[in-house]
């Protein structure tokens, strides 16, 4: 586990209303420095979703046809712009879900550069079920914002009572399960998809060229964008 996640207390803020500007500015950024092999890039996680309190660390999501190739081209241009690539290459698999791990791999990389925002890049295949789980959780809280406001109490309560990122994340990561279970019925109900738009609400933070706008373990285990 990276010392500088060790504790999570301090990391949980309240929202801030420039994230979504700064998420997009972000996506923007990545997917021109990372083009062709990037086919969209899109802000997920915490920091996209309007009121959730979050560690201050943009989650963006950058959807590839090949995760190696992409991994090779990617770790240069990524470099000149301070990330790092980790060796964390699974996501969490849903409780319930009869998937072989090998379908929610993923490439990460990330940025801790004093005077830059943070950021946490993960590179998933298009149309693998951890890309689709990253969007549809984002898409499901924008287009149910009441249900915010319990989400991140839950999540200041958890981290303020176990301060570690490790336990945190082991206990988090049921309770998204429970979410996805609920959006995967929203989903099934109103037809949405990742490539398109979510019901009943704007999405800002995704940059694609030629493409519609639409609508967490981490790495590997404890930055998975949720």
């Amino acid at each position: 586990m990276p010392s500088s996640d060790a504790s999570v207390a301090a990391f949980i803020v309240p929202y801030e209303q420039d994230w979504g500007r700064q998420g997009i500015e972000l996506a923007a950024e990545l997917q021109e420095a990372l083009a062709p092999l990037a086919l969209r890039v899109e802000h997920i996680g915490s920091t996209s979703i309007p009121g959730m309190a979050a560690k201050p660390v943009f989650d963006l999501q950058v959807s590839v046809a090949g995760l190696e190739a992409a991994a090779a081209a990617f770790d240069g241009p990524l470099a000149g712009l301070g990330f790092s690539r980790l060796p964390y290459e699974q996501d969490h698999v849903p409780a319930g879900c009869d998937d072989a791990p090998q379908l929610w791999a993923k490439r990460y990389w990330n940025r801790r550069r004093p005077g830059l925002a943070e950021v946490n890049l993960h590179c998933r295949l298009a149309g693998s079920p951890n890309e689709r789980l990253a969007l549809l959780f984002r898409d499901w809280f924008r287009a149910h914002p009441h249900a915010v406001p319990a989400y991140a109490r839950f999540k200041e309560v958890l981290a303020a009572a176990v301060g570690d990122l490790g336990v945190y994340t082991d206990v988090k990561d049921p309770v998204v399960d429970l979410v996805v279970a609920v959006a995967e019925e929203w989903a099934a109900t109103t037809g949405w998809s990742p490539g398109g738009s979510a019901p009943g609400r704007s999405a800002p933070g995704r940059s694609a060229p030629g493409r519609s706008a639409p609508g967490r373990s981490a790495p590997g285990r404890f930055a998975s964008g949720r």
